[in-house]
């Protein structure tokens, strides 16, 4: 008869192993990583060519930005987790990443980053559970509405945000969020990482005209949220309707005035086309259409960041020292969870043999 003591004793055995195989396989992506980022030199964006690069420098915000879920925080990319914590490190009940494209602006100019399949080396910045005596957790506000945000505001925009006080109810805040009520209770663990704009990044990737990318707005995207990106059966409809000669050429020709940046806002980059009894929008702002300009509009020709089956695409967060530095940290930390598994094959082959005899 097996004693109670020895099954405990090989449920973490057999946990250690787990652990340490984990740890162990963590330690060499960073040490990977890490030597990715010390063995290629740092380009100058002003002088980027067609190839591997790395850049590094400020990550600016172009059209959009997205909101995160756990404490709704504007950023260009989040990764963010809730896990069952009444037993250690429990299943994912709630897991969702995304990037949206981004600038990365260094000395002398800026290139555009399309971070589709790329790898984000981004620690976590929020980590909290509910106390042990309950209430709430710290830090937590889930996110109310869509996950998108418009891009940079201007200067009084991002005033006015500053100054207005939101009321914050708990019903709010849940009932709303796009999170189920039953996420936000329990003994649940939250974590999130994030890449906020104004934040120094690093990334390695592969150069290349904008005309080469065969999908920008796919590529614009990265959704880990395991929904399907491209629906065949709206596939088979667009290709359909281009056979045939339905779909209009550009945009002005399918939409007219509604193409006009600015225009569903009241504030068109250029005159629209308006019946004379119409009421008149405000006159073309020009440094309003050198944003739009700026944001949507990209030369064929013009150099831009993206991932490729030759040059997987790694956005770190941090400059290059900082993320060699996290990876040897991660390698470290791989070679002690190695030796902890060693440690628990050998007690777990012990007790075999022990119980053999």
């Amino acid at each position: 008869m097996i004693a109670s003591s020895d099954v405990a004793v090989a449920g973490i055995a057999v946990g250690g192993v787990v652990a340490g195989l984990f740890l162990l396989l963590r330690g060499f992506i960073g040490y990977r990583a890490a030597g990715r980022i010390t063995g290629t030199s740092v380009s100058r964006i002003a002088s980027l060519a067609v190839g591997e690069v790395l850049v590094t420098g400020i990550a600016e915000a172009v059209e959009l930005t997205l909101i995160s879920p756990l404490q709704s925080v504007p950023c260009l990319y989040y990764r963010s987790r809730i896990t069952e914590a009444s037993d250690g490190d429990g299943r994912d009940v709630f897991r969702e990443e995304r990037a949206v494209g981004f600038r990365v602006r260094g000395a002398g100019g800026s290139v555009r980053v399309f971070p589709s399949r790329a790898r984000f080396d981004v620690p976590d910045r929020f980590d909290e559970s509910p106390g042990a005596w309950g209430g709430g957790v710290v830090g937590l506000q889930p996110r109310i509405g869509s996950v998108f945000a418009p891009g940079p505001a201007d200067r009084d925009q991002q005033i006015a945000a500053l100054l207005t006080v939101h009321a914050v109810g708990q019903e709010g805040l849940l009932g709303r969020s796009g999170l189920p009520l039953s996420l936000a209770g329990g003994r649940n663990r939250y974590r999130e990482a994030r890449i906020e704009p104004g934040e120094t990044v690093t990334v390695v990737g592969r150069v290349l005209p904008f005309a080469d990318l065969d999908d920008p707005a796919a590529a614009n995207l990265l959704d880990g949220t395991d929904i399907e990106a491209a629906d065949p059966e709206i596939a088979a409809d667009l290709a359909e309707a281009r056979a045939a000669g339905l779909l209009a050429a550009t945009p002005e020709e399918a939409w007219g005035n509604a193409a006009i940046e600015g225009f569903g806002i009241g504030r068109p980059v250029r005159t629209p086309e308006l019946d004379p009894a119409a009421n008149r929008p405000p006159p073309p702002d020009p440094a309003l259409a050198a944003r739009a300009a700026a944001a949507f509009e990209i030369a064929p020709d013009a150099l831009i960041l993206a991932t490729s089956d030759e040059v997987p695409m790694v956005v770190s967060l941090g400059g290059p020292t900082q993320v060699a530095a996290r990876g040897e940290r991660q390698f470290v930390l791989g070679l002690v969870g190695g030796a902890v598994a060693i440690a628990s094959m050998m007690a777990l082959a012990i007790m075999v043999q022990g119980g053999a005899r």
